[in-house]
């Protein structure tokens, strides 16, 4: 519920079990909630608890780059940051911890030094397993090209992302030629590695919707009357009383106590905040008010979390295709032109997404594998690892270099490319978009696998899907049915299985659907199960 004790690093004998011998390592992509933070509001200070704390080291040494005018040069400017609030009489005052302290103190939902620690072992533990053990990544790297950043727009996301991956690969594993890295952003209204409410109209409805059945549901009940008794007395004047809906949120008096819980005791709450029972009460129903719909309405899947596990079905699909759907042209493409201007992009191997607690959650509810969870703690992650059968080699299939050198490509502004070899890698498409029209599908990846023919349903044949969670398995339950999954381990699902479940929660246009349905009942007729 709060901070995530890791286990140890796998045995050589689990090891045997997690990766056997006949299944080859292709693709492991990512997604990490951020570290331990601050609470995104100032909650409960007539409880004695400070609005700013002091556990942000990086305020007293920031960077930011600035450029010089008349030289034409970049350079960084180190600066300090101290935070203004208002004061007692109105007006400006500096911001101080529970101490007096004026420096290192933390914003408002800000990635603390704790967070940055265990992201940054987050980092280790990833090298660990797909370095040490594993050897799938290089142990030494010159560069990141065979990797794809992204972050939410939200610093924190952003910070642990940065975080995750000097652990993973700390200085003395990069050249020291290492160039910058290329970390994917998205404005917030084109968010999608997070359930955003805030950019989708249909989805906040849904959302909204779930969460006035939970608190219809829990508000009168005997466990929200226990939660009174033990802290109704610090809530608010104007609100009294503790309910799902009530000011302060349910979910937010437990973003409160969970985000004490990770740090010091000079940013503690009362003890009655702390209850075992009370907070099982409050955890218990925050995940059915935040993650219920997920698990219940297919149109809930697809407008929360849909898109995104579109693009992490898309790259395994372009992986095994062999084609630029598996993040290459993410990164910027094959001629450097948009991206790092080297030129040196390669396959994608590994992706690194920082992410939230709503991310995690609403990806293993929307596969059916979330039930009976908890919420999840910071700096949590999950990693869907794609595999392959050796003997499921795509064979004479040319390399990405032999592509971009024996294709011809039209002028810029037309990306074209007419059918030939070419075509019958990518697919049937006609016209395959290479860097033109964005929602023209390039190869498989974005068409529903009820759609292809069978010699492009072939391509998937050998490979196989598993999703760990803080490195335990889990299973999507559509995965365990026969010729669904490996041969005796049905956590293994089949990349047909897999991507079949998810196809049919993928919206083909997520802003689209977003103002679509406006006028219907939020509510689905009758409940879609997830992970089929």
């Amino acid at each position: 519920m709060t901070t995530l004790v890791p286990r140890g690093p796998y045995s050589e004998d689990e090891l045997r079990k997690l990766y056997p011998e006949n299944l080859q390592l292709q693709l492991v992509q990512v997604l990490l909630r951020h570290g331990e933070r601050s609470p995104v509001s100032a909650r409960f200070q007539n409880a004695g608890l400070g609005a700013f704390w002091p556990y942000c080291a990086v305020a007293r040494q920031m960077v930011s780059a600035t450029h010089d005018a008349s030289e034409g040069k970049w350079s960084a400017l180190q600066w300090r940051r101290r935070l203004e609030t208002f004061g007692h009489d109105d007006g400006p005052v500096i911001a101080s911890g529970p101490k007096g302290e004026v420096d290192a103190v933390c914003n408002l939902g800000e990635l603390t030094d704790k967070g940055r620690e265990t992201t940054w072992n987050l980092g280790k533990r990833l090298r660990h397993l797909y370095v040490d053990q594993l050897h799938y990544m290089p142990e030494t790297i010159n560069d990141a090209d065979m990797m794809y950043l992204r972050a939410t727009p939200i610093p924190r996301a952003l910070e642990s992302l940065q975080q995750t991956f000097w652990g993973m690969y700390p200085a003395h594993f990069r050249s020291a030629a290492f160039p910058p890295l290329t970390i994917i952003t998205r404005a917030p209204a084109d968010e999608t590695l997070y359930p955003n409410d805030g950019g989708c109209r249909r989805f906040a409805q849904l959302s909204r919707a779930f969460a006035q059945r939970t608190a219809d549901r829990w508000n009168d009940t005997d466990d929200m009357k226990y939660l009174n008794k033990l802290i109704s007395k610090w809530m608010p004047e104007h609100s009294k009383t503790v309910a799902v809906d009530s000011h302060p949120r349910l979910s937010g008096i437990m973003d409160t106590i969970n985000s004490t819980l990770a740090h010091g005791p000079e940013t503690r709450l009362p003890k009655e905040f702390y209850d075992k029972k009370g907070r099982e009460i409050i955890e218990k129903i925050g995940v059915e008010e935040w993650f219920s719909g997920y698990q219940e309405s297919r149109e809930y899947r697809a407008l929360g979390i849909g898109s995104l596990m579109g693009d992490v079905v898309s790259r395994m699909v372009g992986s095994a295709e062999r084609n630029a759907n598996d993040g290459l042209l993410e990164v910027g493409g094959k001629d450097g032109s948009l991206g790092r201007g080297r030129g040196g992009e390669q396959a994608i191997k590994m992706a690194l997404s920082g992410c939230h607690d709503t991310t995690l959650a609403a990806v293993l509810a929307s596969l059916g594998a979330f039930e009976g969870e908890k919420w999840p703690p910071y700096t949590s992650h999950i990693a869907l690892e794609m595999f392959k059968k050796p003997k499921a080699s795509l064979g004479s299939i040319p390399t990405e270099k032999e592509i971009t050198d024996t294709t011809p490509i039209a002028a810029s502004g037309d990306a074209g490319v007419r059918k030939g070899w070419f075509g019958r890698i990518f697919g049937d498409n006609g016209i395959t978009n290479i860097r033109g029209d964005k929602n023209t599908p390039l190869g498989i990846a974005r068409r529903k696998f009820t759609e292809l023919k069978g010699s492009d349903k072939s391509k998937l044949d050998g490979y196989y899907v598993r999703i760990r969670y803080n490195d335990r398995v889990v299973t999507v339950p559509g995965c365990k049915f026969p010729g669904n999954h490996l041969e005796g381990d049905e956590t293994f699902c089949t990349l047909e299985a897999f991507k079949t479940i998810v196809d049919k929660y993928t919206p083909s246009h997520w802003k689209q659907g977003c103002v679509s349905n406006l006028e219907a009942s939020a509510m689905p007729v009758i409940v879609e199960p997830a992970g089929y």
